[in-house]
C-alpha cells in the first residue's frame, strides 16, 4: 500500500479512491484458482478511516461482488490501522480478514477484525476445522445442533465467501469451501 501512495501517511477520500484504481489494476487477470491479495500496509504509519473505506473496503467489496477468485487480505496492519478499520466495521458489523507478512510474503498470524454473526462464527470455524467443507457436510457435522438444513449452510458458506473469510471452488454444480491459507 505504501507503494501506490509514496507516503507512510495514507490520508482522505481522494488518495483512497487513486489507490483503488491502482490496486484493480493490478488483479486484471483474473486467477485459475482462489487465492488471496494481500494488501500490505508494511511501512505505513498511518491510514485514515477515509483512505480505508476508499480504498481497502471498496476494492474488497468490488472485487468479491464480482465472484472473482481473488480474496483480499489485510497483511501487516499495524495497531492503528486496525483501529481505524475497527471504526469503520463495528457500525456495518463487518469483518475483514488481517494477517502478517513475512519479508518473505509468507503468510502468518491470521485473525479477523469486527464480528460475525453468531451463525457465520459457527460456520466459519466448523470449516477452519475441517480444513475444507460444503454445506452438506457442515449439516452433517453439526448432528443437528443448529437445526436447520444443507440450504441455511450453504447461505452461511455463501455469505462467508462473499465477505472474503472463506475460498470457494466450483465442481460443477457443487461448491466447496476452505479458509483463506494465512497460518496460524
Amino acid at each position: 500500500m505504501r507503494d501506490l501512495t509514496d507516503s507512510d501517511v495514507l490520508a482522505g477520500a481522494l488518495t483512497g479512491r487513486k489507490a483503488l484504481g491502482a490496486l484493480l489494476e493490478r488483479i486484471e487477470r483474473e486467477p485459475e484458482e482462489p487465492e488471496p491479495v494481500y494488501l500490505d500496509f508494511a511501512g505505513v504509519e498511518v491510514a485514515t478511516a477515509s483512505f480505508l473505506r476508499e480504498s481497502v473496503l471498496d476494492f474488497r467489496d468490488i472485487v468479491r461482488r464480482r465472484w472473482t477468485n481473488c480474496y483480499p487480505v489485510v497483511a501487516n496492519a499495524n495497531d492503528t490501522i486496525a483501529e481505524e478499520l475497527s471504526v469503520l466495521l463495528e457500525p456495518q458489523r463487518d469483518v475483514l480478514m488481517l494477517c502478517t507478512l513475512n519479508k518473505d510474503g509468507v503468510p502468518g498470524a491470521s485473525r479477523l477484525l469486527g464480528e460475525l454473526e453468531p451463525k457465520q462464527r459457527i460456520t466459519f470455524e466448523l470449516v477452519r476445522k475441517l480444513g475444507e467443507a460444503d454445506a452438506g457436510e457442515l449439516m452433517r457435522t453439526a448432528n443437528g445442533s443448529e437445526g436447520v438444513g444443507q440450504t441455511a449452510w450453504n447461505n452461511r458458506l455463501t455469505s462467508l465467501s462473499r465477505l472474503g473469510l472463506l475460498m470457494e471452488t466450483s465442481h460443477g454444480r457443487a461448491k466447496r469451501y476452505k479458509p483463506l491459507p494465512l497460518g496460524g
